[in-house]
């Protein structure tokens, strides 16, 4: 197992302060002992694969859900659990210059959908995950940004089929958006829930559906077998399977497949959870809206109130990994935090954490064929909107591995297999140049 980041960023010190493990319990799945033959192998028990693995069960397929550690302990259950729309880190203008006017929307509409499945889901399933907002707001950090959104407005009537709502400056006051920022764009899409919880539920799900999930069971090796068929060394035993998913986003290895080598950007997100606030300390700050919102960054902020009065700040994080530069990255969520909430600069938060999203060169997801290996599938590069874009990804990913054509939107924005970055395995060292050129773009 070949990762780009050492092997600090893929064990429990990043994940040691999760407020998510606080609110529930996920029971530990045993490991794979013994050869086992499945009809699709999924490697990954996060949200992509979880959805896989139940869609699959559903439709009478056998799958066998393995993973290195434990449902949902990458970003999958402790991310900042934005159920949002989003996916690409490409703006509107590059996915039409490469897909057309039709692709731009077919993707953009896939986004919607992404949220609806996550939606239809819990109620289904009867979730209880915590859910609140009504949309997701994203507020101006600067007095441009608020200029560029009722621009903004129309592009996503257009995009996605229904008129978002404006807020000016004056009326972020009123409606508990504090003084901050200068203005706003409410999207009526999306709501925020428990990552861990959500996770947990759809493992227990894709169990009561007929799939089989093993922790502990990190694969070491993925082989083509004769009658094409594929074996995965994992604990010194074979998992045979017809198919293979591959579901490990920002927790992918370099050679589980080989053909991933390069074409994937692990990056940091931290995240920090206060202690319940109380009703005088939200008044002090003039924030009481239930509204998940992000800001108008290119290194955004992200941050909400949750159900039980904690808030939920989180940014991107460092670009090393080590206990010293967790400590730095936590160091500067906190400071981020304070000055964009002052009046919270007393206010603990005993809980931070961080987690790897995944980027693409293109800055679009892929969910497809993995090329040049018949039978193995991919879906990854969600850039920090895994929550809905993992799960829709899971169902494309499930058509997929059956052999027939998914039954909800595929555009040709998430077909296209991924480039290779410039650099290869020295690739880490674009993301400096590029952090600061976009810090420079958000002052």
């Amino acid at each position: 197992m070949k990762r780009i980041f050492g092997t600090f960023a893929y064990g429990d010190g990043p994940r040691n302060g999760c407020w998510w493990d606080e609110t529930c319990t996920i029971l530990p799945r045993g490991p794979l002992g013994t050869d086992t033959q499945t009809d699709v192998a999924i490697v990954g028990a996060g949200v992509t694969g979880l959805s896989a693995a139940l869609h699959l069960a559903r439709a009478g397929v056998g799958a066998t859900v393995v993973d290195a550690n434990d449902v949902g302990w990458g970003a999958s259950g402790r991310n900042g659990g934005f159920c949002c729309l989003g996916g690409s880190k490409a703006d509107d203008a590059g996915i039409e210059s490469r897909f057309g006017r039709a692709g731009r929307l077919a993707y953009r509409r896939s986004e919607l959908e992404a949220v609806r499945l996550v939606e239809r889901l819990v109620d289904e399933l009867s979730l209880d995950v915590d859910r609140h907002s009504a949309g997701e707001t994203m507020l101006a950090h600067r007095a441009s940004d608020a200029d560029a959104m009722r621009v903004r407005a129309a592009t996503v009537s257009e995009n996605y089929g229904f008129d978002p709502v404006v807020i000016e400056k004056d009326s972020l006051a009123a409606g508990g958006f504090g003084r901050f920022f200068h203005g706003g764009l409410t999207i009526p899409a999306g709501f925020g829930l428990n990552p861990r919880k959500y996770v947990g539920g759809l493992a227990d799900a894709a169990e009561a559906a007929g799939a089989t999930i093993f922790g502990q069971s990190g694969v070491d090796r993925i082989t083509p077998a004769p009658g094409h068929r594929w074996h995965l060394d994992i604990n010194g035993v074979t998992l045979c399977a017809d198919r293979v998913i591959v579901a490990t986003n920002g927790y992918s290895s370099e050679d589980i497949p080989d053909w991933l080598r390069g074409r994937f950007m692990p990056g940091q997100s931290n995240v920090l959870v206060t202690r319940p606030l109380t009703t005088s300390e939200l008044e002090a700050q003039g924030w009481t809206t239930d509204q998940m919102c992000y800001d108008t960054r290119n290194l955004l902020h992200y941050f909400r109130l949750l159900p039980d009065r904690r808030f939920l700040f989180g940014m991107r994080g460092g670009l090393l990994s080590g206990p010293a530069a967790e400590i730095r990255a936590r160091r500067r969520v906190r400071a981020d935090f304070e000055s964009m909430f002052p009046a919270w600069r007393d206010v603990e938060s005993a809980h931070a954490w961080s987690g790897m999203v995944c980027l693409a060169r293109d800055l679009m997801p892929f969910v497809g064929a993995v090329p040049g290996q018949k039978g193995m599938f991919a879906g990854l590069c969600y850039h920090g909107n895994g929550v809905a874009m993992g799960t829709y990804s899971g169902a494309l990913l499930a058509a997929l591995a059956q052999g027939k054509p998914p039954d909800m939107p595929f555009p040709d924005a998430m077909k296209t297999p991924l480039r290779r970055f410039e650099l290869g395995p020295l690739r880490r060292l674009l993301m400096p140049a590029a952090y600061a050129a976009y810090a420079f773009a958000d002052r």
